[in-house]
């Protein structure tokens, strides 16, 4: 993850050296983050990014503008997955309008100083979110994150929490772990799982589904369940 900061801080780059603590050309560095001082290199990086279209995913925070790694296979099999069930169901029906990330903006105007892009976004019919052709204003209904080892999930998370996302369901990358959070009117609060058709699952109260983690040989799955007594059921 790099930021650019708007402001001086300290470059966080840390070199493996040997013995001499001398640099050699062996030496490797190892950063997970990364702070660029200087504001013409700063802008030369965005534009090379955007020229390349790798800035699908790029944010900014407060002003900050964050990098993130270009998502692995399994998390963009996840996503589109996740977004064409919705897109089969929640579309079709004309119930929501689905997105396999879309920008998202506490600004309806000067939204590019602050807004993060969830990895799929559910907003509903009448919903508080409105669209402003860019980017969305508010927060949507429903959200999926897709969270990697080492991201900025729960960061987002005070985000959506201060947008009034009504939802938004995490899903763990590798172990398929799953989290569902529920706005309280003040606070995103953890969902407990309850019993749906005999066995545990969370319940959106949302949209008209229910998800659960499934173990299975190829390794654990998520299983998706309609709640609205209309036929359907997947495993992504």
């Amino acid at each position: 993850m790099t930021r650019l900061a708007p402001k001086q801080e300290v470059d966080q780059r840390k070199p493996i050296l040997g013995k001499t603590r001398q640099r050699n050309e062996n030496a490797a560095f190892v950063t997970s983050r990364a702070r660029v001082l200087d504001p013409e290199l700063a802008k030369q990086l965005i534009q090379d990014r955007q020229s390349r279209g790798i800035d699908l995913y790029d944010e900014v925070w407060e002003g900050v503008y964050v990098m993130p790694p270009m998502p692995n296979l399994r998390h963009q099999r996840i996503v589109r997955r996740v977004s064409t069930v919705f897109d089969g169901t929640l579309v079709e029906e004309g119930l929501a309008e689905v997105y396999p990330g879309a920008n998202v903006s506490d600004r309806r105007t000067n939204w590019q100083t602050n807004y993060r892009v969830p990895d799929v976004v559910v907003v509903l019919k009448n919903s508080q979110a409105i669209d402003c052709g860019t980017h969305l204003f508010g927060g949507p209904d429903f959200l999926v994150e897709i969270q990697s080892p080492g991201d900025d999930t729960e960061e987002k998370l005070l985000f959506y929490r201060d947008l009034r996302v009504r939802e938004v369901l995490v899903i763990h990358r590798d172990q398929k772990h799953l989290r569902l959070f529920r706005h309280d009117g003040n606070q995103l609060v953890l969902v407990q799982a309850t019993t749906f058709r005999g066995k545990k699952w969370l319940v959106s109260e949302v949209i008209p589904f229910a998800f659960r983690r499934v173990s299975a040989k190829s390794g654990a799955r998520v299983e998706i369940q309609r709640t609205d007594g209309k036929p359907g059921s997947w495993t992504v």
